[in-house]
């Protein structure tokens, strides 16, 4: 697999679920064989030839996921991300009855010929 890059622009890659879960668990196992964190992450990225900062984004995703560190959960993120969706589109169907309503009223008001 072969990127071509642009000097001084930076590379973006898609790592498929399957990718990013089998350098957590690398990292995971390096920490369990090591007995210590440091310098890991870095391991792992360069074994696979994945960027550093991603690797350690998705294993500290996961270690909020196991509940052994603080922040906002996969899937609470998930839930959020829909209810903040279903907010929206609520939202909008009032102001959609707000106009009818005020439009309906403004029938009533007027006087029969």
């Amino acid at each position: 697999m072969s990127r071509e890059t642009t000097p001084g622009k930076p590379t973006t890659r898609r790592y498929s679920p399957e990718e990013k879960a089998q350098a957590v668990r690398l990292v995971f196992q390096l920490r369990k064989e090591l007995g210590t964190s440091q310098g890991t992450v870095k391991r792992v990225a360069e074994q696979l030839g994945y960027g550093v900062e991603s690797v350690r984004t998705w294993v500290r995703q996961a270690e909020i996921d196991a509940g052994d560190a603080a922040g906002v959960s996969t899937a609470d993120r998930a839930r959020m991300k829909r209810l903040e969706q279903e907010n929206r589109e609520l939202r909008r169907a009032n102001e959609i009855l707000k106009k009818a309503s005020a439009f309906f009223a403004a029938e009533l008001d007027r006087p029969q010929k």
